[in-house]
């Protein structure tokens, strides 16, 4: 009888763990819904269909957020912290170089944040989700819903996500009378090109990141 309980145990574990799926190369593609106050109803407007696309390669990612009115690109590289952010407004073009430090710094709201499953879920993108509730050391609340079928190497992405236990597919952020609802509407599982985080040679004024910090990054 034991024999046949450590058969079943060693089977459940094997099924639970190959229903999950690492993966090294991901594109996730997010539909962004954008709402304000009263007092900015053409803000609102001026995002309508913006949509932000994830990629990841490895220790590299690349994360842009494109409407009609700008555009706002982060690329990561997880193995020394450092990234660069392309921002494009009204045809003024700036590249951000930041290092590690300044990576935490402009991600200093996340740290410390927790997440406490619920017993809800849904299905995004034909995946299974569980909503989670975020929050932060400032006592702020976001609702995620978050998949465990296929979970990235690469957790350091998105700073705010980097201890979630799966990867989020719907969530709400805000900042102040702006809220952003980000849902997936497609993931891609085929390698990313490395182009994808080859950082632009020319056609940008280039700031630091203390020099940005001047005009805001406009970034999340």
């Amino acid at each position: 009888m034991s024999t046949l309980i450590s058969v079943f145990l060693l089977l459940f574990s094997f099924c639970f763990v190959s229903a999950q799926r690492k993966v090294t190369e991901l594109t996730l593609i997010y539909d962004a819904v954008i709402t304000t106050g009263s007092k900015e109803p053409k803000l609102a407007d001026a995002f309508d269909g913006a949509t932000t696309t994830v990629y990841i390669k490895g220790n590299m990612s690349r994360s842009e957020m494109v409407s009609a009115l700008a555009s706002f690109t982060t690329i990561h590289d997880s193995r020394n912290g450092s990234s660069v952010i392309l921002q494009e407004v009204s045809g003024q073009k700036l590249l951000i170089r930041m290092t590690s430090e300044n990576w935490k710094d402009k991600n200093k709201r996340y740290e410390g944040i927790t997440f406490t499953n619920t017993n809800e879920t849904k299905t995004i993108a034909g995946y299974n989700c569980v909503k989670s509730l975020a929050k932060m050391k400032d006592g702020s609340t976001f609702s995620v819903y978050y998949t465990t079928d296929i979970i990235p190497d690469n957790m350091d992405y998105d700073y705010q996500f980097r201890n979630l236990n799966g990867l989020p597919l719907e969530y709400e952020l805000k900042q102040g009378d702006l809220t952003i609802k980000y849902t997936a509407s497609k993931i891609n599982l085929n390698p990313v090109p490395a182009s994808k985080f080859d950082i632009p040679k020319s056609g940008y004024r280039e700031l630091s990141y203390d020099e940005s910090l001047g005009i805001g990054n406009g970034s999340k």
